[in-house]
């Protein structure tokens, strides 16, 4: 009697063997067999449930010519699932088309002729030692995908397009680590100028903060920034127990779609110092909390006027598009 791990995901012709994702007891399994204990340090809450997964790999909405960006791959439990996705994606007239070479993961496979550009998978994951088994994993539970898969053992803050190499990625999909979910988002939406889309899930409230809105009282940073690359929206919410170990909070999943900056002569970077200097003081009036930012309050209020922005009005009310006019005009 197989257990749930071993089920296999939907079939597709000319691909002799599905995808079997991973169960709860296939994960401990093999975190047992490595000597692997989560740890908190490296944000490691593995995913036990496999509706959870399908469900970010759907949300992914991976197409024929993708190449999908996974941070933080683990055990392999979203990969999977991202790779059943390809599987689906190709349709029967792309699936033959899908099977790697015996070079293994790692090796980049070209189409063979004409039909769908087959979906390549990109996992950065900075753990060396699940790095080292994520490729046998693949291996052994989706072995016609393995040649579509590289696996980089990096720290995601630090990949760029030099490290992942060509084709560039188009897709984001994530379970990201709590404390540098947000850093990680920026980072790679800044680097990888490629992601057009993706799909992530981070604790509950960072996720709140991620897709606030202007007024919201948990606007901020994170959002305006955000704002700058992409469209935001909530995706879903995700019990904390389909994870091992189950943390003690809630997580949501974070949809979001790139979409040009707002017009403005100024820079990314001029824009986002006045992002970083409005929130820095969130109590205080923007005429006060730019002070710094401009050299007086009484330039910074002249900025602010220039804008159209009320130099009463604080940071939480104004939306990219009025940060970029302030920083233009304070330039």
């Amino acid at each position: 009697m197989s257990s749930p791990g071993d089920q296999p995901g939907p079939k597709t012709a000319g691909v002799s063997a599905g995808v079997r994702l991973l169960g709860a007891g296939d994960i401990r399994g093999i975190a047992g067999r490595l000597g692997v204990r989560p740890t908190k340090k490296l944000g490691q809450n593995f995913v036990i449930e496999q509706g959870t997964v399908r469900q970010i790999a759907a949300l992914a909405g991976v197409i024929p010519g993708d190449v999908v960006l996974e941070v933080g791959p683990g055990l392999g439990s979203l990969t999977l699932a991202l790779l059943e996705a390809v599987v689906a994606a190709a349709g029967p007239a792309g699936a033959g088309k899908l099977r790697g070479t015996a070079g293994g993961a790692g090796a980049r496979v070209a189409p063979e002729g004409p039909g769908p550009v087959p979906v390549r998978l990109v996992a950065v994951e900075i753990d060396p030692v699940l790095a080292a088994e994520l490729p046998k994993t693949i291996a052994g539970r989706a072995p016609d995908l393995a040649g579509r898969v590289t696996v980089l053992t990096a720290d995601a803050l630090a990949v760029g397009e030099r490290e992942i190499g060509a084709p560039a990625p188009t897709v984001l999909a994530a379970n990201l680590p709590y404390n540098v979910a947000v850093p990680v988002v920026l980072h790679l939406l800044a680097a990888l100028p490629s992601l057009l889309r993706g799909v992530v899930m981070v604790q509950a409230e960072v996720a709140d903060r991620m897709c606030a809105g202007p007024g919201s009282r948990v606007y901020g940073i994170p959002s305006a920034k955000l704002a700058w690359y992409a469209g935001v929206r909530p995706a879903g919410t995700v019990p904390r127990t389909v994870f091992w170990p189950v943390p003690n909070v809630d997580s949501k999943l974070v949809a979001f779609t790139r979409r040009d900056p707002p017009p403005t002569t100024a820079s990314r970077a001029e824009v986002f110092a006045v992002i970083d200097a409005a929130f820095g003081q969130r109590r205080k009036t923007l005429r006060a909390a730019l002070a710094a930012w401009a050299g007086s309050p009484a330039r910074a209020e002249e900025a602010l006027r220039a804008a159209g922005v009320d130099p009463g009005a604080r940071g939480e009310a104004l939306s990219v598009t009025e940060f970029a006019k302030i920083a233009q005009f304070g330039n």
